[in-house]
């Protein structure tokens, strides 16, 4: 990365506005082209007649395009730069988000939430390198501004569940009522990403040249195996956290608690999510290993299994809470182990790797919470399984240690 570049004149508080402006980019690719969908699961379910296992692979058809989107971004990034990656997925998603709101029948509605995965993929994948590289500007709050841009993830989570319960009562005497849903999310993301041209014209401007590390060749190739401990606990990660986001509202409907308190739930879970930007930013800072994922994959391994443990609205309340404020800490620790321990020309081939094994894990976990909740012991014996995916995730991830850096 070039000493000189004009991104480095920028002010700290400048790169904190412009993190906080390409947060939305987190809150349309996660928070609500993925997220949002937990809020729809129980009433398209009863509506369609779903078992668990299907609307489990509603999520996993959407990992599955993440993935896809994942494998094909860094050539992509190359022939295109991250900006306009970045704006092209966005206006993909919102597309893809609509269009979902026009089909009842499983296969279309699988096919869409396959395409909203490939797009949120770009989307994420491209707004990420560009956190990252004003992370290395500053490398004394590299941490907060990588948890500014991945705690952006929480307003989409919090403007989706305050939301969608609003239009699923309106729409209740509407044959298929949630399809209003799915317009409505797909407005906001088209909102969202009008308002993402600011960040993205303003990085542009200042950066014209290929972005050093983003999107150049790297000198060197990137090869997996020195952070295998690290890409093997973000996979299980990807396995266990999916299943909670996928089924943790349908599993406090089950337990007959009342409406509000589910909007207030899934509310305060995403207004966590943004919190953790600053209560991670020196774990982030801190441990140049996989320290601090074990450490927040042990902690999400708690907030998982408690509300199968129980039923006690505050013990719901907190697992909602330690989870919001835990999960999206963990994708950006993996940001922050790239950017600590591989050269710059190699940040966007190390953050494809670990959004690979991330993408393959959530492809596996929702299709398995939902053939274990299929059985005996329901929903609640699947977020059991979820919390040991975490915890083996967190095993491995203590053995991964910092790489020797060049001489």
């Amino acid at each position: 990365m070039s000493r000189h570049s004009p991104l480095s004149q920028v002010s700290p508080l400048s790169l904190m506005g412009l993190a906080l402006a390409l947060s939305l980019a987190a809150a349309v690719s996660l928070g609500i082209t993925r997220f949002a969908y937990g809020l729809l699961l129980p009433v398209m379910r009863t509506d369609l007649g779903w078992s668990y296992t299907l609307a489990g692979a509603m999520n996993t058809a959407n990992a599955l395009g993440y993935l896809l989107g994942a494998l094909a971004t860094p050539r992509l990034m190359q022939r295109l730069g991250a900006v306009t990656l970045l704006l092209g997925g966005a206006l993909l998603a919102s597309l893809f988000m609509g269009l979902s709101g026009f089909f009842t029948s499983a296969a279309p509605l699988l096919l869409q939430r396959l395409l909203a995965g490939v797009a949120s993929a770009f989307i994420f994948i491209a707004g990420g390198l560009l956190a990252a590289r004003m992370g290395a500007l500053q490398p004394q709050r590299g941490g907060l501004l990588l948890g500014l841009y991945y705690g952006g993830t929480g307003w989409g989570i919090t403007l989706s569940a305050l939301a969608v319960p609003q239009v699923l009562t309106a729409a209740s005497a509407v044959p298929h009522g949630w399809t209003w849903a799915w317009w409505l999310l797909a407005a906001v993301c088209g909102l969202a990403t009008a308002v993402l041209w600011w960040p993205a014209r303003r990085l542009r401007a200042l950066s014209p040249a290929p972005v050093a590390g983003l999107s150049a060749p790297a000198a060197t190739p990137f090869h997996w195996r020195p952070l295998a401990y690290a890409l093997a606990g973000y996979g299980l990660f990807g396995v266990g956290y999916i299943g909670y986001m996928t089924f943790v509202i349908a599993l406090l409907r089950e337990q007959g608690v009342a409406p509000g308190a589910v909007t207030g739930f899934y509310a305060l879970l995403g207004l966590a999510v943004v919190a953790s930007a600053r209560l991670w930013a020196g774990l982030l800072d801190r441990y140049r290993g996989g320290q601090a994922l074990a450490i927040l994959n042990t902690l999400l391994g708690v907030a998982t299994v408690l509300p199968a443990l129980t039923s006690s609205w505050a013990v719901v309340l907190v697992s909602g809470l330690l989870f919001g404020g835990v999960f999206l800490s963990v994708v950006a620790s993996t940001t922050a182990l790239v950017r600590h321990n591989l050269p710059a020309e190699q940040w966007a081939a190390g953050i494809s790797a670990f959004t690979i094994v991330f993408a393959a894990g959530q492809i596996i976990g929702p299709t398995i919470v939902g053939w274990i909740a299929d059985g005996p012991g329901g929903l609640s014996r699947g977020l059991v399984f979820s919390a040991l995916a975490l915890w083996l995730g967190a095993l491995l991830a203590w053995r991964q240690r910092s790489l020797p850096q060049p001489v």
